[in-house]
């Protein structure tokens, strides 16, 4: 059998440095109780060794006072204007460890914001990253993720309207809502904050199951990254396989294949992904 691995399979550049961030804080605070508001990362296989180092998740703003003698490490995906202003009101020393990516998003929406622009999120209304963005965006500000909403999105006339993407969305797509708008207005500045990396992984990811007689796409259920690679291998190759660690997958499903592609969101840890593709590779 043929294995092809994507090269770009596996963590990217701001969810390493999320997840450093997190090992160097309990390294060099010992006596001090670390926290992040929210699961730092969309996987459940790090969220569980963090935890098993002395971490705690954070669920909610509700549960910021408990934090008030430690450090709260904010998530890679980022939060809410509000939180850090919480935060600071309770004296919460933090860290910040949001991908420079979507701090930028974030440093966009302020300005527009002060320039009396509508801003329009293309993203997924509930990922936490979009709920982010929204923090700073101010109140006119509206998500759309479909191209019945683009349709119907309604900005008064004397608005301009600014475009910008949830980092982790399918380029094809984010196109595809974009051209939708762009027809009904002209006072519209597109941004295009599709993370380069997530471009390169998914046009990696579409030529390899293009090629392939099976793909497995490994991540965390929750990973919106990882849903898109999913998503694009389908629909080139019907016998694909999301799977979140070796456990999930029965290896008697490749029988009757000759190449295997293996591709894994941004959020995925290289030992799980050398951990299936030795596997597949062993018993084939």
């Amino acid at each position: 059998m043929k294995v092809l691995l994507a090269k770009t399979a596996g963590f990217c550049f701001g969810v390493k440095r999320a997840v450093d961030t997190v090992y160097q804080q309990v390294e060099e605070n010992k006596d001090c109780k670390i926290y992040t508001f929210g699961p730092i990362i969309h996987n459940d296989e790090v969220i569980k060794d963090m935890q098993a180092k002395g971490v705690t998740v954070l669920e909610g703003e509700e549960d910021l006072p408990k934090a008030k003698n430690g450090i709260v490490i904010i998530r890679s995906h980022g939060v809410p204007k509000r939180i850090c202003d919480r935060m600071d009101e309770l004296g919460i020393q933090y860290v910040d460890a949001t991908c420079p990516f979507v701090k930028k998003i974030h440093k966009i929406a302020m300005e527009k914001a002060e320039e009396g622009a509508f801003l329009v999120v293309i993203g997924n209304p509930v990922h936490p990253e979009v709920e982010g963005i929204m923090g700073w965006a101010g109140e006119d500000a509206a998500v759309i993720s479909t191209a019945e909403e683009a349709e119907h999105l309604t900005v008064p006339e004397d608005r301009k309207i600014c475009v910008v993407a949830q980092t982790t969305f399918n380029y094809n797509k984010f196109k595809e809502l974009v051209e939708i708008i762009s027809k009904r207005r002209y006072d519209i500045s597109v941004l295009n904050t599709i993370c380069s990396a997530t471009k390169e992984r998914q046009t990696e990811t579409a030529r390899i199951a293009d090629r392939v007689d099976a793909m497995i796409v490994i991540g965390d259920k929750r990973s919106s990254n990882t849903q898109k690679l999913f998503e694009i291998c389908k629909n080139a190759c019907n016998n694909t396989y999301y799977i979140q660690t070796l456990d999930d997958f029965d290896m008697n499903q490749l029988r009757s294949v000759e190449t295997v592609g293996i591709t894994a969101g941004a959020s995925t840890p290289n030992k799980i992904i050398e951990e299936v593709q030795n596997n597949v590779r062993i018993n084939f």
